[in-house]
């Protein structure tokens, strides 16, 4: 089986844009693939947090992982930093990755102007981290959004300039893989763009929100004054709650409240009220588990291990022979 690597901020909790948006899908893959479902607590350090958030933010993700349906029987599921060959293999990748390639990162830069005052060296390496996440594994797939292709670009620049370097055709090239025929995006609630954790709590609802926290979110969501014409194109903010309609609502739901709209009789306090009441129903499942899982503790350490035992075993031989290749050898 082909070997497929995603992984993901250990910075709070998983929202309806990463389950509908890439979880599902990780689901599906884990009975065809080879799948290493990583949670990034390295890449986190980034952004300073204590320790006891940093530990608190790892076990949300681990607990929501479970929760939504990924099995660690079929999938390996870890914390990046029980691996440590990733980042022996990450400096050895930073020896080979140049100033300028780095600085030109739109990630990077994005973050300079995002946090001006904590320009770290793991922000401008960030893209050679998340290269040794990957090869480390041999992944030949790679579930990204846009937002991070360019990322996965540069690993395959890193995986080839090592073998180049070496004279050895040693890493496989990863690329992009979006399972299924549509990908789903889910708008936030503030009537811009995606959901998204840094867009603030109001913007994203939450797997493990109470279903009065959902509703009040929902009823918060940006609206504007309505339709004033009969069939009129949704302004973005109005297309945004039927997208996520799309998403939880049955197609009769979606089909009411679409035909009101076009026909200028929708009242945005019904169409709220009925999205908050079916975001609670499709979440129901899911904070269930996780209210279930979070007080097993011996559970999760027993995951925690298996996968750090799992991920170990692909990582240790990634690094032996690369070790081997670079010239190491023990006296």
């Amino acid at each position: 089986m082909e070997t497929v690597v995603s992984g993901i901020r250990s910075t709070g909790n998983l929202h309806l844009g990463n389950y509908y948006g890439a979880i599902q899908n990780f689901i599906k893959m884990q009975h065809e693939y080879n799948c290493y479902f990583f949670i990034a607590d390295l890449h986190s350090l980034t952004t300073h947090p204590t320790p006891a958030n940093l530990h608190s933010n790892v076990k949300h993700v681990l607990v929501e992982y479970l929760a939504a349906g990924i099995d660690p029987e079929k999938a390996t599921i870890y914390v990046q930093s029980d691996v440590p060959e990733v980042a022996e293999l990450y400096l050895y990748l930073n020896m080979n990755a140049y100033l300028g390639e780095l600085e030109r990162s739109t990630s990077f830069k994005d973050k300079v102007r995002a946090q001006p005052d904590n320009v770290n060296a793991g922000l401008l390496t960030y893209p050679v981290l998340m290269a040794a996440d990957i090869i480390i594994h041999k992944a030949t797939k790679v579930p990204v959004g846009k937002d991070q292709e360019q990322h996965l670009e540069m690993a395959r620049t890193f995986g080839n300039r090592f073998n180049r370097l070496y004279n050895n055709d040693y890493f496989p090239e990863p690329y992009a893989f979006s399972y299924g025929s549509n990908l789903v995006k889910i708008p936030g609630l503030d009537g811009k763009g995606k959901m998204g954790k840094s867009e603030g709590e109001a913007n994203a609802v939450y797997l493990s929100d109470a279903p009065e926290i959902i509703r009040k979110k929902v009823m918060r969501a940006v609206t504007d004054s309505g339709p004033t014409v009969e069939n009129q194109e949704k302004p973005q903010e109005i297309q945004n709650l039927f997208d996520l309609m799309k998403v939880v609502s049955t197609e009769d739901t979606y089909q009411h409240f679409d035909n009101l709209y076009n026909t200028m009789q929708v009242r945005y306090g019904d169409l709220k009220k009925q999205l908050a009441e079916d975001m609670v129903n499709a979440t129901a499942p899911i904070r269930d588990r996780i209210n279930e899982i979070a007080n097993d503790s011996a559970y999760l350490s027993r995951v925690a291990s298996l996968g750090a035992e799992k991920a170990r075993e692909s990582a240790t031989k990634t690094i032996r022979e690369v070790r081997e290749i670079i010239g190491f050898r023990k006296f």
